[in-house]
C-alpha cells in the first residue's frame, strides 16, 4: 500500500530498507506509546532537542526546517484518545492530516478504522509507513504525500483528524476548504482537531463555524517542565465538528 513520495527510497520498499534509509538520516529507535489498551511501538528520533540545535547551528543566518513532524505532542496523544467517543469503526474510514510519525491514525487503525495518512514531509511519510509495517497495519493503514493548500485526494472519509495543525492563520481558509472535499456529507461523520489551549485559532473556528456544528473539549494534562523539570498542568483543546450540509 505505499506511494512514492521524495526520498531516496520508494515507501513499498521493505522494513529493513525503508528503517535502514531511516537510520541514514537519523539517530533513532522504537518507543513503545500506549493510548487505552493498544500499544504500538513508533520510531522516534532519539533527541528531537539536539538535532534542532545541530540544524540552527548549521544554518547561521538562513532559513531552517525545523523537525515539528518528529515530535509526539501532547494533543496527539490526546486525540488518539479521543477516538473511543466515535463509536464502532468498523467499515469506516478515516483521514489524518499532518499525520507526522503517525500517532493518531495508527491508534484509529488498531481500533479497526481504515486510515489514510497524511504529510507534506517525506520523511514524516517515512517514518509512518515504517511505524504502519513495524506494528501489523498495513492492511488497515497507508500513507500518502498531500499538501492541504493545494491537493484533492478524490475521495471523502467518515472521519477526518488533525492534531495541532491550526499554527498558521495563513493556511486557514485553504485548511478549510480541504477538509470540505474530504469529510463525508453524512451526519455521523466528524472532523476531529486537538490544539495546546494557548495556540489561538479564533479566524479558523469562526470560518468553520459557517460549515460546521462545533463542540469543544478542553482537557487538562501534566507536563514535565524542562526548567525545573517539575510537573505542570497544561490544557489542550479538542473540537469535533459535523458537517452541516448533508447529501
Amino acid at each position: 500500500m505505499g506511494v512514492f513520495v521524495d526520498t531516496v527510497i520508494p515507501l513499498s520498499a521493505p522494513l529493513d530498507e525503508l528503517l535502514g534509509a531511516a537510520k541514514s538520516r537519523y539517530d533513532v529507535h522504537f518507543e513503545p506509546v500506549t493510548v487505552g489498551g493498544d500499544t504500538l511501538q513508533l520510531l522516534q528520533i532519539d533527541d528531537v532537542a539536539a538535532l534542532i540545535d545541530r540544524q540552527l547551528a548549521r544554518a547561521g543566518d538562513g532559513p531552517v526546517e525545523l523537525p515539528y513532524w518528529a515530535t509526539i505532542w501532547p494533543a496527539a496523544m490526546l486525540l488518539a484518545h479521543s477516538l473511543r467517543h466515535l463509536g464502532a469503526p468498523q467499515g469506516r474510514t478515516v483521514l489524518e492530516v499532518g499525520c507526522g510519525i503517525g500517532l493518531v491514525g495508527l491508534f484509529a487503525a488498531k481500533q479497526g478504522y481504515t486510515c489514510l495518512l497524511t504529510d507534506i514531509h517525506p520523511d514524516a511519510l517515512l517514518f509512518t509507513q515504517i511505524n504502519i509495517l513495524q506494528n501489523g497495519l498495513s492492511d488497515r493503514a497507508s500513507v500518502a504525500k498531500a499538501d492541504f493548500t493545494a491537493d484533492r485526494l478524490g475521495r471523502r472519509f467518515d472521519v477526518v483528524i488533525g492534531a495541532e495543525v491550526l499554527y498558521l492563520q495563513d493556511t486557514y481558509r485553504s485548511l478549510l476548504k480541504f477538509f470540505l472535499a474530504h469529510i463525508a456529507l453524512k451526519k455521523d461523520a466528524a472532523l476531529l482537531l486537538s490544539k495546546d489551549f494557548t495556540r489561538k485559532a479564533t479566524r479558523f473556528m469562526a470560518l468553520a463555524d459557517e460549515e460546521f456544528t462545533i463542540s469543544e473539549r478542553v482537557v487538562g494534562y501534566k507536563e514535565t517542565a524542562p526548567e525545573s523539570g517539575e510537573p505542570e498542568r497544561k490544557l489542550c483543546q479538542i473540537y469535533r465538528m459535523t458537517p452541516k450540509k448533508i447529501a
